[in-house]
């Protein structure tokens, strides 16, 4: 895992350069006469991604996240890593659910920088099974947050990440971005452990580092989270605590120093029912039970 404050020192030393600008994707060689149709789709499109909605944890990175069918008035969400929770690491197998937590977040505008702190009231979930991932339930509600700090929520995507894909992975702890493309997908990811299922592998432009984690992963071209960032290969070794290992199919292990992974989002929203309460037994959810 990019475990939150390990090599954090070594961290503040690689940053010593300032923070990575943001940057937009754009279009090259777009006729003057360029059709309606395709201005209309660049101006919903052409987006640049930054740190609104993000959230600094005391050790980790998040964002305040929704579902497509979030309601204003639905209790806000935070989407972090599991292996960031307060209470530790998930056991192999374990799962956090509705437990009372009052941790407190960092919200980030666009530019990085905080405008004010969000509480929660729970984890509503929180595992290292399968997935890496936590979800906190706010005293705050979406319509609250937005009036009183002028920041939506990030939308969970609904759909698989496609390989190719440009992404920015988006820190709330270190305020920095780190921008790449969906390099491809991990049958089995192994650390220590733990072991993650069809997880995202960055190309290595994304060298992300310890603090990262919970970072939400985010599709250029819709604003949407894909993805939550949790791991990376530091030394080269095989399948050890922050030397993650792949593992195919067929039991094949391949090791990628220096390549950093991320967990697949797409999943959770199938989970949350009315008024952004978890309901595990909802159809079409496949998130690991208690």
């Amino acid at each position: 895992m990019k475990k939150p404050l390990v090599g954090a020192l070594f961290a503040v030393l690689l940053l010593g350069a300032g923070i990575a600008p943001a940057t937009a994707a754009t279009s090259h060689g777009a006729a003057p006469a360029a059709r309606t149709a395709v201005k209309a789709e660049k101006a919903v499109r052409a987006k640049a991604v930054n740190f609104a909605g993000t959230v600094a944890l005391s050790n980790c990175s998040g964002s305040v996240v929704r579902t497509p069918s979030s309601q204003p008035g639905d209790p806000a969400l935070v989407l972090s890593n599991g292996h960031c929770l307060e209470t530790g690491f998930p056991a192999p197998g374990a799962v956090v659910f509705n437990r009372s937590s009052s941790r407190s977040f960092t919200l980030l505008n666009a530019s990085g920088s905080g405008v004010g702190t969000v509480r929660a009231s729970k984890i509503a979930y929180g595992t290292m099974t399968d997935t890496d991932i936590s979800v906190y339930q706010l005293t705050s509600t979406y319509a609250q947050i937005e009036s009183r700090y002028g920041i939506k929520a990030l939308e969970l995507s609904t759909t698989h990440p496609v390989a190719g894909t440009a992404i920015t992975v988006a820190s709330g702890y270190w305020k920095r971005l780190y921008s790449c493309n969906v390099d491809g997908f991990v049958y089995r990811l192994k650390e220590g452990n733990w072991t993650w299922k069809d997880s995202v592998r960055y190309t290595s432009a994304c060298q992300t580092i310890g603090g990262t984690s919970g970072s939400p992963v985010i599709d250029n071209a819709t604003g949407k989270v894909v993805a939550v960032n949790n791991t990376g290969n530091e030394d080269g070794q095989r399948c050890t605590d922050n030397n993650p290992c792949e593992v195919d199919a067929n039991g094949q292990v391949t090791v990628r120093q220096g390549i950093n992974y991320a967990q697949e989002t797409y999943g959770i929203a199938a989970c949350i029912g009315t008024g952004n309460v978890f309901d595990l037994n909802r159809a079409g959810c496949a998130l690991p039970k208690p």
